[in-house]
């Protein structure tokens, strides 16, 4: 495909007046074309699909683990670090995303080729229903160990509440971000208020950690569990931030995700340790809903619209990714997709997923940063994809990303005080880039011995 038709099918789809879908009536997703602009959001809408993305009781336990194993001012280092980092990844990858209106599927063609592309986000899009699981099994999880409910059979029924409302859209991905942001906000607020009137705030600062000298985190490790924590759904945020108006207000929205609402939700869980209020600072990191439920009736039912909230926006948002990749490889609609693998989703949390997560976070760090660091060599930095054919498959930028995941691999067995995710993103970035440039060389050379 030249620059032209590039062009050209670009031009088509701004003009795109499709129509809404269906007895619901629900709007298109362009799931198979760049969004048009007449149908782009705010950039207020877009940050609220975002902001209350990261904004979950998941990162606040993170952000416990992270002070619990690195004592509190680290731990601060380590969840600043860690955010910086996404800012730069995601919010690279959303720039993109704002000027093409491209989803990460379609975008990521350009740089892997048809083909190729398919194997990516095949990959992606079936790791992030993983989270999608991880998340409906802490719904049951959380609600069993604080209130003594029926673990299985609130994961059911969470499960089901969580694809209805994928199902519906973008629309409810905004919407139930604007409710469940602040409503984060305000329960963390309370809670941190609460145990430290209960515990003082005297040695929240000066706290250096619970964990014993053979569970102790290093910086690396913990800046590589802040930035696992949102590397899949980061790496796909194209299909969220292709609704933006253009580039700039792609970033903003970002930015409104790391490292605002990520930061607010780990350092919650983070004074919650340090002030000595959480019940298992080592498995259960800065879990606030115990204390919640503690302090009275009203708190406690609070506390369960809460869970069901908080923990249905990132599992939509979750299984929102995974629709749209995989309706990108089967030809099918983003909802039947839904549908679909949030039974499989569903399924795998009544398994008893949960139990496996610090895996899944290893997996993440390693295999997932190296993808969006060569997207962004190749069409940010070099910005040579704007000016080649599309292709069925290159090779170069999958040498890229198995030379970046194998570089992360040997940090996490034999250099664990270094981020596996920091040093796959840049292994995997240089070694696209060189590889793509001796390739352009050849390409240029053979060209002109042809002339």
């Amino acid at each position: 495909m030249t620059n032209s038709t590039r062009s050209t099918s670009t031009d088509a789809a701004s003009q795109d007046t499709r129509p809404a879908e269906g007895p619901l009536h629900l709007e298109s997703e362009f799931e198979d074309r760049p969004v048009p602009q007449s149908h782009r959001r705010s950039t207020l809408s877009v940050s609220a699909v975002w902001f209350g993305f990261p904004m979950v009781l998941t990162c606040a336990i993170f952000g416990g683990t992270i002070v619990y194993g690195l004592g509190f001012w680290k731990g601060v280092l380590a969840i600043v670090v860690g955010n910086a980092v996404l800012f730069g990844y995601v919010g690279a990858l959303s720039y993109l995303a704002g000027k093409t209106g491209k989803n990460f599927a379609l975008s990521a063609a350009e740089t892997f080729g048809r083909y190729g592309s398919k194997i990516v986000t095949g990959f992606l899009a079936t790791v992030v229903i993983g989270w999608f699981a991880f998340q409906t099994g802490l719904t049951g999880a959380t609600l069993n160990v604080s209130l003594g409910w029926n673990e299985t059979l609130i994961v059911l029924i969470a499960g089901l509440l969580y694809i209805g409302v994928t199902f519906i859209g973008i629309r409810a991905l905004t919407v139930i971000g604007m409710i469940a942001a602040p409503l984060f906000v305000i329960l963390g607020l309370v809670a941190v208020i609460l145990v430290t009137r209960d515990n003082g705030w005297s040695g929240v600062t000066s706290y250096e950690g619970g964990a014993s000298s053979a569970t102790v985190l290093s910086i690396g490790a913990a800046v590589t569990i802040v930035v696992a924590s949102f590397i899949d759904s980061g790496t796909m945020t194209a299909d969220f931030t292709r609704w933006s108006k253009g580039g700039k207000e792609a970033v903003i929205a970002t930015f409104s995700a790391f490292p605002i609402a990520n930061m607010i939700a780990m350092l919650t869980g983070a004074v919650i340790v340090a002030a000595g209020g959480a019940l298992n600072p080592a498995t259960d990191g800065g879990d606030f809903l115990p204390i919640l439920v503690d302090h009275g009736a009203v708190l406690a039912v609070l506390a369960v619209i809460f869970v069901f909230v908080n923990l249905g926006s990132v599992c939509a948002h979750c299984l929102y990714n995974g629709a749209v990749g995989w309706s990108q490889l089967v030809g099918s609609k983003m909802r039947v997709l839904t549908l679909v693998l949030g039974a499989a989703g569903l399924a795998i949390a009544l398994a008893g997923v949960w139990s496996h997560f610090p895996t899944w976070l290893n997996l993440l760090g390693i295999f997932v940063p190296s993808i969006g660091a060569v997207v962004i060599v190749d069409q940010l930095l070099t910005r040579r994809a704007t000016s080649r054919e599309l292709t069925t498959f290159r090779t170069q930028p999958f040498a890229a990303w198995i030379i970046g995941a194998a570089c992360a691999y040997a940090v996490h067995h034999w250099a664990p005080q270094l981020s596996e995710a920091v040093v796959g993103m840049v292994c995997a970035a240089a070694a696209y880039f060189l590889i793509d440039m001796v390739s352009h060389r050849r390409a240029t050379r053979a060209e002109a011995a042809v002339a």
